[in-house]
Order: structure tokens, then C-alpha cells, then sequence
């Protein structure tokens, strides 16, 4: 029998994490500025975030929020999407882009993916749309922003708004088109996996000018749109809202990170690059596939195993690559097949099956700024001793 290839020395005697926030010390005296001032919500830093955001999406507005699910929910509840609608979306992605309908009592309709981009085939969108539906929810998997264009056509011919979810592609774009820039109304989030943090943190950019307001008034109780024109503004509020507000010490580590983006995204692309040159020979390996069109913002590095492998052999993969302290992920598992939507709807094996396929295979390594080169060649030695692994005791 074969003889596995030893796994070579490891380069650090510490965890190579499956992410990690890239934070200086500017970051960390925008923090003191606003602790020191005194303003700890509802501030200028806020302001500043927005503008910065909406500007680098190419919008007039940026309305800023506790989390990119909680953007999510609000633009949902803005566009009047509620029971007995219908939102067209992708299975194949982080639950919330999914939840967020249920949130206002909708009904997601799951389009199966295509295979390249990961994102919603533009073939499938057009007819899974019935006179319910209300919105398309396209999903940016990965920060691809693959099909962006063909799903605004497709919501512009049957009048619904594109709703996009740019939550894992901030700084990247398709031709002249930012992320974000695509959709009737756009929405980035903030959590410390993604190209910039807030900590926790999300934002809703859009040109429309009335669904920018709703949502400012829903993140902050209900209160009226237009405080100056109401007595008592601060306890007057003219719809249901939440506390979805941004603190301004989480928005002054935005302010750090959004001056810094460029910077964050090169440092992202060469860790991309590298990972791409170690693995472009491996036949069991499938790489990312980026459209020569797109300016591609990394949010993850996640690869998928070739089709000979099962799913049990893949989570065995992420497995040994965790016992040898290792970050790695299955990104995503489908949501079809989360127990509550098996439960709720009565999705089962085979409904969707590209992205069922691609789920039960993919391996998301470790990916952050600061990954340095022997971390990687760890990271890709280990993982090609995995799928050896697997190929040996298959027989």
C-alpha cells in the first residue's frame, strides 16, 4: 500500500486562525477619540461612517446599523415585504440573507446556483418569479459579484426590486459598477471575518431617498423621519422600530478600516494570489473562478473538493486540518437543509442540487491580512496530506 507524504515542519508553534481582524493603532486612537469626547451614539462618527461607505458603493446614501442582518431586516420591512410575498433568493449562502424574510413574514424562493460563481444562476432567477413576488435577494457568495447585472435586467423587466446583499464584498466591483452600487438598495456587513470590521456592525446604501429614511427611522425606534417637524420628537414615533443603531465607538473603527480599505483589500488579493499559485496544480482541488470583468474584494479563500469526494471524506478533510490547529470551515452549508427550514417548508436532499453538491465539498482555509507565506504553505501541505489521506484509505 501507498505511503502518505509527511506533513513538513510547522512554521509557528500558534493556532493559524480561520480569520482574524486587521487592526492598528489607528483604529485603536479613533476608538479613544470618540471614549474621550464624551459622544457615545447618535454622533457625527456615525455620520461620517455613512458617508464614507455610501460614497465608496457609489450612492447618496448610507445608513448605518447594528449588524448586516439587522440591515437586512430593515430593508425588508422598508420595501412593505410582508405575508403571503414571495422574495426570490439563493440557498446557498449565510442563513441571515434568508432569515431576514422570514423576519417580516415573507416566503423565501430558493433559485439553485451556478456552479462557477456560486452565485444564483441568472437562468433559473426569471422563472422562479410568480405575481407574489416582491423583491430578488441576490446574494455576492464570497464577494463575487458575478450576475449582478443580469439580476438587475431580470428585476427591472418584471418591475421588483433587487435587493443586494454585498455583505461579504465590500471595496469590489463588475466593470464600472461598485458592490453595492447594483441593487435598488445594497447592504455590507461589519462582523470581524469581513474585509473591514466594526466589531459587529452593517450598512444599507441606496439612491432612494425615502427607503434611506424609513430605515432611518426604523433603526432608531420608530422615531419620525423628520425630528425638527415634531414636538416632542424624541419620544414621538410613528412606526414600529427596533434599536438598531450603531454605537459611535464601533463607527470610529470603521472610519479606521474604511481609510485604510485599499490598503486592506491589497493585502487580501496577494494572500488570494498566493493560495491560487499553491493549489493551481492540484487535480482534487477546485479554485475560485473570478470573471475577468470583476475586481474581486476577498471575503473568504474557500476551495472545493472534486466531485469523486463524498461529504463525509470532506468534513474528515476540515477535521485533520483543525487537529493540526488549523482554521477551517465548511462554507456554507445549504439552507434548504437547516433543520428549521426542513421542519418549516419541507425541503429535502435533491431540491437544489448544484449547490448541494458544492456545499457537501467545500474547505474554507484560514484568510486574513496578515497570513504570512510559511502559514500558507503549512495551510496547503496540510490540506493536499488530508485529501491523500482520504484517497488512500478509499483504496
Amino acid at each position: 500500500m501507498e505511503h502518505l507524504t509527511p506533513l513538513p515542519s510547522r512554521p509557528t508553534h500558534v493556532e493559524i486562525p480561520l480569520s482574524m481582524p486587521d487592526i492598528t493603532d489607528l483604529e485603536i486612537e479613533h476608538v479613544l477619540r470618540v471614549l474621550r469626547s464624551g459622544r457615545l451614539s447618535i454622533g457625527p462618527v456615525v455620520e461620517h461612517f455613512e458617508r464614507m461607505v455610501a460614497r465608496r458603493a457609489g450612492r447618496r446614501h448610507g445608513v448605518a446599523c447594528c449588524s448586516g442582518t439587522a440591515g437586512l431586516h430593515m430593508v425588508m420591512t422598508a420595501l412593505g415585504i410582508g405575508p403571503g410575498d414571495e422574495v426570490v433568493t439563493t440557498p446557498f449562502s449565510f442563513i441571515a440573507s434568508s432569515n431576514c424574510i422570514l423576519y417580516v413574514g415573507a416566503t423565501p424562493v430558493f433559485v439553485d446556483i451556478e456552479p462557477r460563481s456560486l452565485n444564483m444562476d441568472p437562468a433559473l432567477v426569471e422563472g422562479a418569479i410568480t405575481p407574489r413576488t416582491k423583491a430578488i435577494l441576490a446574494v455576492e457568495t464570497f464577494g463575487n459579484p458575478a450576475h449582478m447585472e443580469a439580476y438587475r435586467r431580470i428585476a427591472a423587466r418584471h418591475e421588483v426590486p433587487l435587493i443586494e446583499d454585498c455583505c461579504e464584498g465590500l471595496g469590489g466591483g463588475w466593470g464600472a459598477t461598485p458592490v453595492g452600487g447594483f441593487g435598488r438598495v445594497g447592504v455590507f456587513g461589519f462582523y470581524p471575518n469581513k474585509q473591514i470590521t466594526t466589531g459587529e456592525g452593517g450598512m444599507i446604501v441606496t439612491d432612494d431617498d425615502r427607503l434611506a429614511a424609513v430605515c432611518r427611522s426604523l433603526r432608531n425606534q420608530g422615531r419620525a423621519i423628520n425630528p425638527t417637524a415634531s414636538t416632542g420628537a424624541w419620544l414621538s414615533h410613528e412606526r414600529l422600530g427596533y434599536n438598531f443603531r450603531l454605537p459611535e465607538m464601533n463607527a470610529a473603527l470603521g472610519v479606521a478600516q474604511m481609510e485604510r480599505l485599499d490598503e486592506i483589500i491589497a493585502a487580501r488579493q496577494r494572500v488570494a494570489a498566493r493560495y491560487i499559485r499553491l493549489l493551481g496544480g492540484h487535480h482534487d482541488v477546485i479554485l475560485p473562478t473570478i470573471d475577468e470583468d470583476a475586481s474581486m474584494s476577498w471575503f473568504v479563500f474557500v476551495v472545493r473538493l472534486s466531485e469523486r469526494y463524498s461529504g463525509d471524506e470532506r468534513d474528515r478533510v476540515i477535521e485533520g486540518l483543525r487537529r493540526h490547529e488549523i482554521g477551517a470551515s465548511n462554507y456554507f452549508p445549504c439552507i434548504h437543509l437547516q433543520p428549521f427550514y426542513r421542519e418549516r417548508f419541507g425541503f429535502r436532499e435533491g431540491m437544489f442540487p448544484v449547490a448541494e453538491r458544492v456545499s457537501q465539498r467545500t474547505v474554507a482555509l484560514p484568510f486574513h491580512n496578515r497570513l504570512a507565506e510559511e502559514e500558507q504553505e503549512f495551510v496547503v501541505h496540510t490540506l493536499e496530506h488530508m485529501i491523500e489521506r482520504e484517497s488512500l484509505h478509499r483504496g
